[in-house]
Parts: C-alpha cells; sequence; structure tokens
C-alpha cells in the first residue's frame, strides 16, 4: 500500500512539476514574441508549412462538417415540416463550435506533431545545444516562429472551414432536401447573433497558443533518443487535442454565459 501511495504520489508531483515548467515556457514564449519580426523569413516558412498547406484538410473537414449537418438535422426536421431550419442549425453549430474544433482537432494532429518532431529530432541530435552554444535562443529562433504562424494562420483557416461547411449544408438542403437557396441562406444569416461570432472567432487564438505551446514544449524536453521523439510527438497530439475539446467547453459553459 506504501508503494502505491508513493508511486501516486510521485505521478502527481510529476504532473505539477511539468505544469509549472509549461507555465513558464508560456510566459517565455509570449514575451518573446516580438522577436517573430526579426525572425521574419522563419516565421513566414512556418506561415506557409502550418497554414498554406493545411488548406487542403481543412476544406476537406469542413466540406464533411456542413454535409453530415445537413444531411442530419435535414432529414429530422423534414418529419415535422421545418427544413427551413436547416440553415440556422447549421450555421449556429457550424460557426460557434463545429468549425472551431474540427480544424483545432486537424491542426493538433498535424501541426502538433510537426513542431514535437522537428523540436525533439533538434534536442537529441544536440541541435538545440548548439544553438545556445552560438548564444542564440531556441524560444525566439524555433518557437516563436511555430506559434506566431498558428495565431496568425488559425482564424483565416477556420473561416474557411465555417464557408466550406456552410456551402456544403447549402448544396445538401437544396438538392436533397429541395429547400431554396435564399432560404437556406436567410435562415443561415439571422439565426447568427454577435455573440455566436465572438465565440467562433475567438476560440481560434486559444486553440492556436495551446496547439503551438504545448507541441513545442513536448519537442523541446524530448529525452531517449528516437524512441523519446516518438513518445514526444504522441503526448504533444493528445494533449493538444485534450485541450481543444476542454478549451471549447470553458467558451460553451462559461464565455457564453457571460456574454449572452
Amino acid at each position: 500500500m506504501n508503494a502505491v501511495a508513493l508511486s501516486l504520489t510521485n505521478r502527481v508531483q510529476n504532473i505539477l512539476l511539468n505544469l509549472q515548467n509549461y507555465f513558464f515556457f508560456c510566459v517565455d514564449s509570449v514575451l518573446a514574441l516580438p522577436s517573430a519580426i526579426r525572425y521574419r523569413r522563419d516565421t513566414l516558412d512556418q506561415m506557409y508549412v502550418n497554414g498554406v498547406q493545411a488548406i487542403p484538410i481543412t476544406v476537406m473537414a469542413g466540406l464533411f462538417i456542413g454535409l453530415i449537418m445537413a444531411i442530419e438535422t435535414g432529414h429530422r426536421f423534414e418529419t415535422f415540416g421545418a427544413k427551413l431550419l436547416v440553415g440556422r442549425t447549421v450555421a449556429l453549430a457550424v460557426v460557434r463550435t463545429l468549425g472551431p474544433v474540427i480544424t483545432g482537432l486537424m491542426l493538433a494532429a498535424r501541426d502538433g506533431s510537426k513542431n514535437a518532431a522537428e523540436l525533439g529530432s533538434m534536442v537529441v541530435s544536440e541541435q538545440i545545444d548548439a544553438l545556445k552554444a552560438f548564444g542564440t535562443d531556441p524560444i525566439a529562433k524555433l518557437v516563436v516562429p511555430r506559434l506566431a504562424s498558428l495565431l496568425l494562420m488559425f482564424l483565416p483557416l477556420t473561416v474557411m472551414a465555417d464557408a466550406v461547411a456552410l456551402i456544403a449544408g447549402m448544396l445538401v438542403s437544396d438538392v436533397w432536401l429541395h429547400v431554396d437557396p435564399v432560404f437556406y441562406w436567410s435562415s443561415a444569416i439571422n439565426g447568427l447573433r454577435m455573440q455566436d461570432l465572438i465565440v467562433g472567432f475567438t476560440k481560434p487564438f486559444t486553440y492556436a497558443f495551446a496547439i503551438g505551446t504545448i507541441s513545442c514544449y513536448y519537442g523541446l524536453i524530448t529525452t531517449g533518443g528516437t524512441r523519446g521523439v516518438g513518445r514526444a510527438t504522441i503526448n504533444a497530439v493528445v494533449m493538444s487535442s485534450i485541450v481543444v475539446l476542454f478549451v471549447d467547453f470553458l467558451f460553451t459553459k462559461i464565455v457564453w454565459e457571460l456574454i449572452k
């Protein structure tokens, strides 16, 4: 029993230590954000990799979100003659929750794994130590461009996913449900309020910060060679995805209550 209690205590201590180190890492990253201007070439490269190259997966995710939402809600509403509510339902679900969350999960898997794997490989190959030896701050040189690129590109990608989802929902309502596109867009636009836009367009910044810092943090604390790189990549993706869902819960439950 004492051994179990000791093991549990050690785990709790490790978790608290990691949270403390991550907090200080986030503080250092925020304070170093102005260095994105100094390393603007690296930042632009990361914006292309993390943002532009993520457009196909974002568009595909938005497409299927809109198709599924319109089909599922359309058939339910059709049973009691309320097909005109499809546009409003799809718009609310996509703009407030599904668009940001699905985009966040896609980028957590894609960009989070990339950041953790790249930085982890640099750690095990001692490239980070070489940067420090030359007087270069790894956070300013390596973390800030990745974090800044996500902060700048996440919102446009979310808006793109929202737009594709709404267009896909319109196609479903027109082809299968025989709802005129004019009625669909009227319902979608009139169903949205300013609070919905605030929530839907604020989430991407929090998701971007979480994904960028968590993935880079796990990359920089990599140990154990190539196996450690794989472990750090898995941890980065899992923790980023969990935080995305947790933040979505906070926005849904707390922020919405504050601004409604």
